[in-house]
């Protein structure tokens, strides 16, 4: 195939063969300008057209995923290198995102009556507008929508600008959206350089902006979001603690730790990326881990055996080997893994890095990609201060049998959720964000539905 610049164009390169497979052309100003007037135009209808109807859109639109759950779940892999399996469950799961929310979403956004002094009042939850998402790679169906179904149901429309790397991904979404016979301009996509977004989060037609992405991304939006006045969702970063107490049901702990670190091929910013295990069951933690983590398959991720596929971008690998290379020479223990694969695709096998500390790479910067740092902790307490210290707070996870004790370390933990004896996950009935550099704001849950909504006092007959 012709190489196409990366100047003009947004590259689609499979990671498992080093292959260009599609180049998407960047739009022009005026492209840009007639996308955002089509949003604008859309939420025009789309903000007065019946709750019940926009659940059914939604209902349609779960089964737009589920006919074209194929193409697209090949789409992700060949794009990304995320495991075909993965790919599917991923579709499924964005196709039960949009059940949950046509059957909850209009509850979440009933008036909320209430009696004042001298009369009554009640709180309206009015859509905002067009709201631009500026979304990643590492999940090309799921973060999307995740953000974007509860906005839509809200009475929002969303522009999507999607990863340079699944712009292929981005358009066969699109394409199953117009499917589900949602009017033009409720959703739509934008194939726009960093200049091109700067643009947009200016542009009065843009109510909102949300960003998925690298603490630098959400700096970078969130300030030109805050020039612009206005409100903006960001999930970023994690560096996600995983603790493990001695009286820990270690075999479920282990599993758990395998799922939650190696999936996507570790290419997760929730996930097990610290394992700080108390020290009277570190020596046998760790030797259960390795034992599993070493059954993992790497390989082609069309195959249904592959657990773990190659990395997305072939800079990234490069970022993740020189991270493990220092923490290595700073003195921690390689018991699997540590080296890049020989070969076109991008693959790093699944690596364990013991005798991590504190002071360490691995445990002070995130590591995106199949490494997993052990780490160990004196006591509950000292376990606690080690999750703490780190400028993510996304989620973290406890194990042990002592539920209590579990429940007193949670309270204690600095980020956006905690997962009691299972490993993190983001589910539409609770909340999902973080606090520190890991963002703000949340998505999913009935906060999901409520960060772009105008929540409106209306008084009645006050005197």
């Amino acid at each position: 195939m012709t190489q196409i610049s990366s100047l003009t164009h947004a590259l689609s390169i499979n990671p498992a063969t080093a292959e260009q497979i599609g180049h998407y052309p960047y739009q022009s100003p005026a492209e840009l300008d007639a996308a955002l007037a089509r949003a604008s135009a859309g939420f025009a209808t789309w903000r007065r057209t019946p709750l019940a109807q926009r659940a059914q859109a939604l209902i349609a639109l779960a089964q737009a995923l589920r006919d074209n759950a194929t193409n697209m779940a090949r789409m992700i892999t060949l794009e990304m290198g995320k495991p075909l399996t993965q790919a599917r469950g991923e579709i499924e799961k964005c196709a039960q995102l949009c059940l949950w929310y046509a059957e909850h979403g209009p509850a979440m956004l009933a008036a909320e009556p209430t009696q004042v002094e001298g009369g009554k009042a009640r709180i309206e939850y009015r859509p905002l507008g067009p709201i631009l998402a500026v979304m990643p790679w590492n999940f090309p169906i799921w973060q999307v929508l995740r953000g974007a179904v509860p906005a839509l149901i809200a009475g929002n429309t969303y522009v999507l600008k999607h990863a340079p790397n699944v712009m292929g991904s981005a358009y066969l979404l699109r394409d199953a959206v117009r499917q589900a016979g949602f009017a033009e301009g409720v959703f739509d996509v934008i194939n726009v350089t960093p200049d091109g977004v700067s643009s947009a989060i200016a542009d009065p037609r843009i109510a909102a902006v949300t960003l998925t992405g690298s603490v630098r991304a959400g700096m970078a939006i969130g300030a030109q979001a805050g020039a612009a006045l206005k409100k903006c969702v960001l999930e970023l970063g994690g560096s996600d603690p995983f603790i493990v107490l001695n009286d820990a049901d270690l075999d479920e702990a282990v599993k758990a730790a395998v799922i939650g670190r190696y999936q996507n091929t570790g290419q997760v910013c929730a996930a097990a990326k610290r394992l700080i295990i108390e020290q009277g069951v570190v020596e046998a933690f760790t030797r259960k881990f390795v034992e599993l983590t070493r059954q993992l398959v790497v390989g082609d991720p069309l195959a249904a055996e592959t657990y773990i596929g190659p990395m997305a971008r072939f800079d990234l690998r490069d970022e993740l080997h020189e991270q493990v290379r220092e923490t290595l020479e700073q003195g921690a223990t390689l018991l699997l893994g540590g080296t890049k694969a020989e070969g076109p695709g991008n693959y790093y096998p699944p690596t364990i890095l013991a005798d991590v500390t504190d002071q360490m790479t691995a445990f002070r910067q995130e590591l995106f990609g199949p490494v997993a740092s052990i780490i160990t902790a004196r006591d509950p307490a000292h376990a606690l201060a080690l999750a703490n210290d780190s400028e993510f707070g996304l989620t973290a996870t406890v194990f042990s049998r002592d539920l209590e004790r579990a429940r007193q370390l949670a309270d204690e933990l600095e980020t956006g959720g905690v997962f009691i004896n299972g490993y993190s996950a983001s589910d539409p009935r609770v909340s999902f964000g973080g606090v520190k550099k890991s963002g703000f704001g949340r998505e999913l849950s009935h906060f999901g539905v409520r960060e772009f909504c105008n929540a409106q006092t209306v008084w009645l007959d006050r005197r």
